[in-house]
């Protein structure tokens, strides 16, 4: 090993470690927007038996339908995740992006390194391509891609992309083996990204192995030349383009298309604008922006994208033509080409900080590439070697910053409430942002800063169904069940296509005693989405009180075709055979309760399976460990009122309240036991 060699060695451990340092508190961040139905309600990457169905089922991408998609190595590492894990834990989940992560980064190292030699050489060409790859390793922005789990779709297709590509350029004498082509074959099962492999691998052959600039593609005389160029890479265009072909084939539409195509690609120039800035200035970052399509084509913001993209152009057409600043051109054609499936797909959103993962590539080479240019004009400055210090003190400074940013913004990912929360600060006019830190506070009991977060995300997105179910399974909560009803059957009005929200109006219906009305819903919802866990296992409720034998029997088999293992749909189907129900059970076991909180926990649990006298008593054990424990009291309330006992309700749930008076639970339970007792 070389000296320059051993000296990349020991600085990209030390980089190595900053990575860690800067990730260390992103692994336990939990499961975040689709993630929901893409991995935790997603059944299919429960069983590693399923991948190869993978590969030709797009129903196994997501629990929805309205998500169903054919990105089959995404959901294969998924499954493995699962296995690893044993379940829903997200340590192994984020461990394996990060994973994939720094296997793209050491990639990059060797792809920088081969292009900025194409500029120009030097003995210290390899810090050079050290600098990009570190920098672009913790990149504030990439902290974005890797703490949301599913866009491991770009993590996934970007590794495939640069691994074809490196095979290509540092390997020439390999290509009639065409092994560059079987990373890109693979990537197009995590992303459509991999088309842009086609455009950059024929822009990389015409700026360095022709010797053309971009400006001598419109020469006639050179048209020989571009058909040679293009005769070249047929087989990946072939192999790419089928394989792309295929996986369209297999889903209805493309997931998430529906803005107006022109609008949407002119506001696409101001968001290209808002990535360039967001390299060098990675601030005011959002999970879920608030900017729409700008529909007046007079938009001072329209036409600042504009001269963007046309001085981007002028850019990369002037740096094509001499050998030495073709690498900031063909980083800059990177950029560009790489921002293009998201800007010409009128997606919901017109923007999203996870999308800047696979562009950057691009972006870092050009900036790096320069300022090495720069120091190879300068050189003589460094003849002192106390400012070849300086310059690293300064690299020093870059990472370290980029380090503590994605440090803090790991922070915000961390669950539900944080990221939602900030959504809502930074992006005010998001209605569905709104309505998702609204959910979050829902999960923790905070039901009146909920309802606020729901009346304002109403006012942005009055046609939204989701925000409906969300209100009506709030209402449900609050015991409102009126207003519930009439907040479930807005959210079917609104999307009567919709598998969720008959899926919810059904549980609803089932909780108030509605049993019959609950199995229309659920059917429903089950004709919708046959492959609904939820639709099944209410279904399965439904049909086992009714005595449905035939029906149980029907739907707990496909209950199983989805979960083999599941106990209670192995006991139905048992039941529909012998035709006695099964009782319903905990599936939470507490061996030997210890503390108040042991005894709250098993009061919930009884409670949950409807063994209210039970819930009663283990909140009493509760109280005589900690006499002033509010939500034991709660507990005791709720219970009561599910025994239809008002007056015991009322004093239970006036106790809890009395030692805290703002507990929400408690004074919701309070409000419904007076009025049921006034009628």
């Amino acid at each position: 090993m070389n000296k320059t060699n051993k000296n990349i060695y020991y600085l990209a451990l030390g980089a190595f470690i900053l990575l860690l340092i800067a990730y260390a508190n992103h692994f336990n961040n939990g499961f975040h927007f689709d993630d929901s139905h893409a991995i935790v309600t997603n059944t299919f990457i429960r069983d590693l038996k399923n991948i190869p169905a993978f590969f030709s089922d797009p129903k196994m991408f997501s629990s929805e339908p309205t998500h169903w998609g054919l990105r089959s190595l995404v959901t294969t590492t998924l499954a493995i995740d699962y296995w690893l894990g044993g379940g829903l834990y997200p340590f192994y989940f984020q461990l394996d992006t990060f994973i994939w992560h720094i296997g793209l980064c050491i990639l990059l190292y060797f792809v920088y390194k081969t292009l900025m030699r194409k500029s120009f050489q030097a003995q210290w060409v390899p810090y050079l391509a050290f600098a990009a790859a570190a920098w672009y390793a913790l990149h504030v922005v990439n902290g974005e891609t890797l703490n949301y789990i599913i866009s491991r779709s770009d993590v996934l297709s970007t590794f495939m992309i640069v691994l074809s590509f490196l095979i290509y350029i540092n390997w020439p004498s390999k290509r009639k083996y065409l092994l560059y082509i079987v990373p890109a074959f693979l990537g197009v099962f995590a992303k459509e990204t991999v088309l842009c492999l086609v455009i950059t691998l024929f822009f990389y052959i015409l700026l360095f192995e022709k010797d053309l600039s971009v400006g001598d593609l419109f020469k006639p005389k050179n048209f020989k030349t571009i058909l040679l160029v293009i005769w070249q890479i047929l087989p990946l265009i072939i192999v790419v383009g089928l394989t792309q072909v295929y996986a369209l084939t297999r889903i209805k539409s493309v997931p998430g298309i529906s803005n107006p195509l022109v609008p949407y690609v002119l506001t696409q120039s101001y968001i290209w604008v808002h990535y360039f800035i967001s390299f060098f200035l990675p601030f005011n970052l959002t999970a879920d922006s608030d900017l729409g399509v700008i529909h007046n084509p007079f938009d001072e913001r329209i036409l600042i994208g504009c001269i963007f993209v046309v001085a981007l152009l002028v850019t990369i057409i002037r740096t094509s033509i001499k050998s030495e600043t073709r690498p900031i051109a063909f980083g800059l054609i990177w950029f560009s080409v790489a921002l293009l499936p998201t800007s010409l797909a009128p997606f919901a959103e017109v923007t999203n900080d996870h999308r800047m993962y696979f562009p950057f590539i691009g972006l870092m080479l050009s900036v790096v590439t320069y300022a090495g240019l720069l120091i190879k004009r300068y050189y003589y400055v460094f003849e002192n070697k106390r400012n070849f210090y300086y310059l690293f003190f300064l690299l020093f400074c870059i990472l370290g910053l980029n380090a503590y940013g994605i440090y803090t913004r790991n922070k915000v990912w961390h669950d539900e409430e944080s990221l939602w929360q900030d959504v809502s600060v930074k992006s005010p006019l998001n209605g569905r942002g709104l309505m998702n830190y609204g959910l979050a506070l829902m999960d923790k009991g905070k039901y009146a800063l909920a309802e606020t977060e729901y009346k304002e995300a109403a006012k942005l997105v009055p046609t939204y169904s989701y925000l409906y179910i969300n209100m009506g399974v709030l209402c449900s909560l609050e015991h409102k069940n009126t207003d519930a009803e009439q907040n479930f059957k807005a959210a079917i009005a609104l999307a009567p296509n919709d598998f969720a929200s008959y899926t919810f109006y059904a549980r609803f219906l089932m909780d108030i005693g509605r049993t019959t009305d609950a199995q229309a819903m659920a059917e429903k919802a089950l004709q919708l989405n046959p492959g609904s866990e939820m639709a099944l296992a209410l279904l399965l409720k439904i049909y086992n009180q009714l005595g449905y034998w035939d029906q149980l029997g029907k739907t707990a088999k496909q209950y199983l075709t989805i979960i083999p293992a599941d106990k209670f749909a192995q006991q139905c189907l048992q039941a529909s055979q012998t035709h006695q129900r099964v009782v319903i059970q905990s599936m939470t076991k507490v061996i030997k309760p210890v503390t108040a909180e042991d005894y709250l926990n098993q009061s919930l649990d009884y409670y949950n399976q409807g063994d209210y006298n039970k819930c009663i008593e283990a909140s009493n054990q509760a109280l005589k460990l900690k006499p002033g424990y509010a939500d034991a009291w709660n507990n005791i309330g709720a219970a009561y009122i599910k025994l239809s006992q008002w007056d015991k309700a009322i004093e239970a749930c006036k106790k809890a309240i009395a030692i805290n008076p703002g507990h929400t639970l408690a004074n919701n339970n309070l409000k419904f036991a007076e009025s049921q007792k006034k009628k």
